[in-house]
């Protein structure tokens, strides 16, 4: 898990490293150590599916964090297959913003590959 302050980055963040989620936490200071209060797949530079919780799961856990069960906010992208333009979709409108054409139903933001996450 790698963290940087909210105005920088995702891709800088990554530093070349492989990437399996991103987007935003919140953390709250309290007297048992830190907790997470919000997380989210909101990252505009790599736009990840909400399928990568199992991975910001993982990399909590690592941590010796204990997130929510999921997302409490979940950023659902779409690359237009007319005019191939990423899209942030926004009360299940699956409509480009850019060229009007319908949105595809599942993720398609870039190619999708099997990553077995290991506790080493």
């Amino acid at each position: 898990m790698r963290l940087a302050p909210r105005r920088s980055e995702h891709v800088a963040c990554a530093g070349g490293e492989e990437v399996l989620a991103a987007g935003e936490i919140r953390f709250h200071r309290g007297l048992a150590g830190p907790s997470v209060t919000d997380v989210s797949n909101q990252s505009t530079g790599y736009c990840p599916d909400t399928t990568c919780w199992t991975a910001v799961e993982w990399a909590f856990a690592k941590a010796g964090l204990n997130p929510s069960a999921g997302f409490t906010h979940e950023a659902v992208f779409r690359r237009c297959t007319q005019c191939g333009e990423i899209n942030l979709v926004k009360e299940a409108w699956c409509v480009c913003v850019f060229c009007e054409a319908d949105l595809p139903a599942t993720w398609n933001v870039s190619p999708r590959r099997l990553v077995q996450l290991a506790d080493s």
